[in-house]
């Protein structure tokens, strides 16, 4: 078995940093969670503004300090893949 065949073979969970294992992320955290796991690069700042604004993913607060679940409805993973759509094969399918 080589090398890239183990590390395939790995959930992509064990193959995050430790920072990121966690179920519920800080917003910079947050921020390179959703570039490695989704190829979305968003800046925590931006996080931040859509914390206030609207239309960014959702969060919970402990005190002062935002988190953002990674898992379960609404969590990171399933405001990625919102945000990112369906695949298309072209923009004539775009409607």
């Amino acid at each position: 078995m080589t090398t890239e065949t183990r590390a395939e073979a790995r959930p992509p969970e064990l193959c995050l940093p430790p920072t990121l294992r966690k179920p519920r992320l800080r917003r910079w955290e947050a921020a390179e969670y959703l570039k490695l796991i989704h190829g979305i690069e968003v800046a925590p700042a931006t996080l931040s503004k859509w914390a206030t604004n609207g239309g960014g993913p959702v969060f919970q607060k402990i005190n002062r300090t935002p988190v953002y679940p990674k898992d379960g409805e609404n969590g990171l993973d399933d405001w990625a893949v919102r945000k990112l759509g369906a695949p298309r094969s072209s923009t004539s399918e775009m409607a």
